[in-house]
């Protein structure tokens, strides 16, 4: 972890990435800040859905992060993200990520971790650049769901299977060293792709991609449902869907992912 990542820890807030948002926009942001919150009253998941999130059965937390990228250059950040959190649990669960593969985690295009098809984790990203040539500050927000799967799912009205790390690890690791191990996991990746961008890292990501090679439906707002086959990412992290006679590329926006039924 860099020294100057500032580390804040409250009781309770609306929304971590709120929190920092509002920091962003007032110019008052210096150094990456951490924030974590034993309870968040209105956590937000992707599309301004709710964060349903028990404080003793979860760690959420956001970490707001310069880049010299402008916003335009940071296409397949959230799939990195993904491969940040992944490292993360490993450190923290003393488990490789051969292991944890094998285990049956995997990542979901654009921004979730599922294991054995279940939620185990989201990742919500927010944020821009005030103004050309300064930072592009985003706020990373990430979700896991540590133990109680199951009460967690049944407080869920969307049918969403749930999953938590307490199904990976022999003993659940503290909340605070998962926390930290979660940063630092983040700051090395997010630093490595300000140098280099997604591209380095699009194989490393179709390894654990939930839905290589399945028939899937991709559904947005207000739009008609796309279904193809997927096909893994391209260089710039959008989804490839292979139809009939083309292959497509989805970008990363308000989308949902899912399997054909």
């Amino acid at each position: 972890m860099t020294a100057n990542c500032i580390l804040e820890r409250v009781i309770e807030t609306r929304s971590t990435n709120d929190d920092l948002l509002e920091r962003w926009r007032a110019g008052e942001l210096i150094d990456p800040v951490a924030r974590i919150a034993h309870k968040q009253t209105a956590g937000k998941g992707r599309a301004g859905r709710a964060w349903l999130a028990n404080p003793e059965d979860s760690l959420c937390f956001s970490l707001a992060f310069p880049f010299k990228r402008t916003p335009a250059e940071l296409s397949g950040l959230s799939l990195l993200v993904g491969l940040a959190v992944i490292s993360g649990i490993a450190q923290a669960c003393d488990l490789s990520e051969s292991k944890l593969y094998e285990l049956g985690l995997r990542l979901k295009w654009p921004n979730d971790l599922l294991l054995n098809n279940a939620k185990l984790a989201g990742i919500l990203i927010e944020g821009g650049q005030a103004k050309a040539g300064d930072s592009t500050w985003m706020i990373i927000g990430v979700g896991t769901n540590l133990r109680n799967a199951e009460k967690i799912e049944a407080n869920l009205d969307n049918g969403f299977k749930v999953s938590s790390i307490s199904q990976i690890a022999d003993s659940l690791p503290d909340i605070e060293y998962l926390w930290l191990k979660l940063i630092a996991s983040l700051e090395y990746h997010l630093t490595e792709f300000d140098l280099h961008g997604f591209k380095p890292c699009m194989e490393s990501w179709m390894k654990w991609d939930a839905y290589r090679d399945q028939a899937v439906c991709i559904s947005g707002a207000g739009k008609d449902a796309i279904y193809g086959i997927a096909k893994g990412v391209d260089e710039s992290g959008a989804l490839l869907l292979q139809q009939e006679n083309k292959t497509i590329a989805i970008h990363a926006g308000d989308v949902s992912l899912r399997i054909q039924s």
